[in-house]
């Protein structure tokens, strides 16, 4: 049985044979669906400001822009 695993910044699932594993020198795992979450992860962006983001999508989505604007 094939394992699935959902990506540790933006919450999507990962298809078996894709995606990124990262490990850090503390032994913790990460595990990205793209670049694009793991460029977002290392640049320190936090995923509940990003729409795309499963945790973005929870928060509202609201983005930096809007929050300054209110």
């Amino acid at each position: 049985m094939v394992d699935t695993r959902t990506c540790d910044y933006s919450g999507e699932e990962i298809e078996p044979g894709t995606g990124t594993m990262y490990v850090k020198t503390d032994g913790t795992i990460l595990h990205f669906k793209d670049a694009k979450a793991e460029k977002n992860y290392f640049l320190g962006r936090e995923a509940r400001d990003l729409e795309w983001t499963a945790e973005g999508q929870a928060a509202g989505g609201e983005t930096e822009t809007e929050q300054a604007e209110e």
